[in-house]
């Protein structure tokens, strides 16, 4: 494992204490930050914080899908891992590419909206470096079948003798720190509200089905964490717009697995 990823991985293990409670409804307030409180760290220990990474990506010909929900859903997501634990979270989070050198001071990615995305031979190499030296990377927010068979394609590129894996209910990662009875699917706030009566919470008729599937390595150390058919980021950045999505998504779904999924990534 790359040497500044392994020290930020036994620094954070040893720092994480969760609280269970979400914590209040926090209505959007128009600000610098969007209305998310903003803290300090101690400048002294500035390699020990967490930072959320966004990857940015240039294969929609001009559309920035890789910005999708950002910075609110960043912004929030950071606020709420340092609010419900002890982790030092660096307040404001990083955007990079794959192939910044920069990547490998950090041990977690979030990659979104990777549906139509096509790496570049560049970002193939990279990625497959990053991951296979102690790098995480969060997948999210693509929905139905062909963005699946277009993404996994991506990643046979990157890792060919590997397959992703659908991941049991049973897995460390959906009970690590709160303890999930289903694997949530969380819809854009616009669809959670239209299908509010009826229960939907998918966005396409092909996309009923919520998967989390799994890359592993050779030692068996889960890699890259794959949420399809639903949208975490969504969760997180609408959280302060309507208190029943709050109460329904983000609460009880969204921040959860999503601090599961760091909590993992971290002690993994």
């Amino acid at each position: 494992m790359n040497y500044k990823l392994n020290s930020l991985v036994l620094i954070f293990a040893s720092l994480i204490v969760v609280t269970i409670c979400i914590g209040p409804y926090r209505p959007a307030v128009p600000a610098d930050r969007g209305g998310v409180p903003d803290w300090k760290n101690d400048p002294e220990f500035k390699q020990d914080v967490f930072t959320f990474v966004r990857i940015r990506y240039n294969s929609h010909q001009g559309w920035r899908r890789w910005a999708t929900d950002y910075p609110d859903s960043d912004l929030n997501f950071s606020y709420r891992l340092q609010q419900l634990t002890s982790m030092k979270v660096d307040p404001e989070g990083r955007i990079l590419e794959l192939t910044d050198a920069e990547l490998f001071d950090y041990p977690f990615i979030y990659l979104i909206e990777p549906g139509s995305l096509e790496f570049t031979e560049e970002e193939v190499i990279a990625l497959k470096r990053y991951l296979t030296n102690g790098g995480f990377m969060m997948v999210d927010d693509f929905w139905g079948e062909a963005e699946w068979d277009n993404f996994a394609m991506q990643m046979k590129r990157v890792f060919p003798e590997r397959e992703l894996v659908e991941l049991p209910l049973e897995h460390p990662i959906f009970h690590c720190v709160y303890d999930l009875k289903e694997k949530p699917q969380v819809p854009s706030i616009g669809v959670a509200q239209w299908g509010r009566s009826e229960g939907i919470t998918w966005e396409r008729e092909d996309a009923k089905q919520v998967h989390y599937r799994g890359l592993f390595d050779e030692q068996g150390r889960l890699i890259t964490m794959v949420c399809h058919n639903t949208d975490l980021g969504d969760g997180w950045e609408r959280e302060g717009e309507d208190k029943w999505y709050f109460r329904e998504f983000s609460e009880k779904k969204a921040y959860p697995l999503g601090i599961n999924i760091v909590f993992y990534a971290m002690t993994h």
